[in-house]
């Protein structure tokens, strides 16, 4: 188990954990060293593999296909049991479509309905300030509306659980606090606030720094600013991306040091383009690179993430000074409680849901995924 590092035999029945076992004599346990977790969760996935959950985010590239139950399927190889899909800055219809496509697909599917825990909208209301703002396309970045908001909920079967908006922008505070009011979570991302802002908007409700450090001028006040601010404040978790390329080593070092582990959850924030073989995508605009990186091509800058959480979990342990245990709650037992299901998901417990992870620690990352498992059926399985 990644919590103790005791052997246990678990038994499953109905799609729920019926009991947990010590071994009683592990000596007698041979073979390779296998860790067994609860099933990751990713709060933060626009895509994969050439799927994306989004419509149209790839103008009309025909290497990007709608396809979520793909797509979910997918994601089960990298040891991920439940993902929030998230939608990101677009036109209002263009929202509403996905949600609603989303959602009616999940409408006819119990087993699949289970491996979406909730939505994370990402958008449209942002800092329209160059580098805050990242690759969200400025012409579609608007001021909150609560009653836009409520036709995306809407679409969304009542879904949506987390939402990433800019709090210094015209009438966030108080969207913030309708969030919170509605049992969304509220998470401060692709924002240029002043400290002074970021106090504000933790005493209106937010939960979450989203991927921080990311999403943000090139440029900053050495202090105050508003990495130092989220970093300080205890009511924020702060979701990161570890896939080598979004942060340096130390600054996950730093981070992690100062959000303590107990605050910190990992996210892929993965796109459609991650998993791709190398080459330029997108009518040449976009390059995956050897390593997984993808940029706009012909410069350093990044244009998403391409790595899941099997990359980002054995970095985080290379990096910090995080234990075993630690980085697992991070895509675990963390963000379940941000989603309101700590009573059900995250952790192994006897009546939690059978949401597991069966993993190798590799030499060489990522990590080495064996089986996957949702409400008790395995979903993914290693054939090596």
């Amino acid at each position: 188990l990644c919590e103790t590092g005791e052997l246990a035999t678990l038994t499953l029945e109905n799609g729920k954990i019926l009991s947990v076992s010590p071994v009683i004599k592990p000596d007698s346990i041979g073979g390779e060293k296998l860790w067994l977790s609860p099933g990751f969760i990713d709060i933060q996935v626009n895509g994969y593999a050439g799927i994306d959950f989004n419509l149209e985010a790839w103008g009309d590239s025909d290497e990007v296909s709608f396809d979520p139950e793909a797509l979910i399927e997918k994601l089960t190889a990298s040891g991920t049991a439940l993902v929030c899909p998230t939608i990101t800055t677009n036109t209002r219809e263009l929202i509403v479509s996905a949600f609603s496509r989303i959602a009616a697909l999940l409408e006819t599917s119990a087993e699949l309905s289970s491996a979406v825990p909730g939505f994370h909208l990402e958008g449209p209301y942002l800092s329209p300030e160059e580098g805050a703002r990242g690759a969200h396309p400025i012409e579609r970045i608007r001021e909150p509306d609560w009653e836009e908001f409520q036709l995306f909920q809407e679409a969304a079967g009542g879904r949506i659980k987390i939402c990433t908006l800019a709090p210094e922008v015209p009438g966030a505070l108080r969207f913030i606090e309708k969030l919170a009011d509605a049992g969304v979570a509220p998470a401060i991302g692709h924002s240029n606030a002043g400290a002074e802002t970021i106090r504000d908007a933790v005493s209106a409700g937010a939960k979450l720094s989203t991927h921080l450090g990311n999403g943000a001028k090139s440029l900053l006040p050495r202090h105050p600013n508003f990495i130092w601010e989220q970093l300080a404040s205890d009511e924020l978790c702060a979701s990161i991306i570890a896939d080598g390329f979004h942060l340096p080593d130390s600054v996950l070092r730093v981070f992690t040091r100062a959000k303590a582990a107990e605050r910190i959850l990992l996210v892929s924030d993965a796109v459609a383009l991650g998993g791709l073989p190398p080459g330029r995508y997108a009518g040449g605009r976009y390059e995956v690179l050897d390593t997984g990186k993808i940029v706009t091509a012909g410069t350093p800058y990044l244009a998403g993430a391409g790595l899941l959480l099997d990359s980002c979990i054995p970095n985080m342990l290379r990096a910090t000074d995080m234990s075993l245990a630690e980085v697992i709650r991070s895509v675990t037992s963390i963000p379940a409680a941000l989603l309101g299901l700590q009573s059900s998901k995250g952790q192994l417990k006897v009546g939690y849901d059978a949401d597991l992870t069966l993993f190798e620690l590799t030499e060489k990352k990522p990590l080495r995924i064996v089986n996957t498992i949702r409400n008790g059926k395995i979903v993914y399985a290693s054939h090596q």
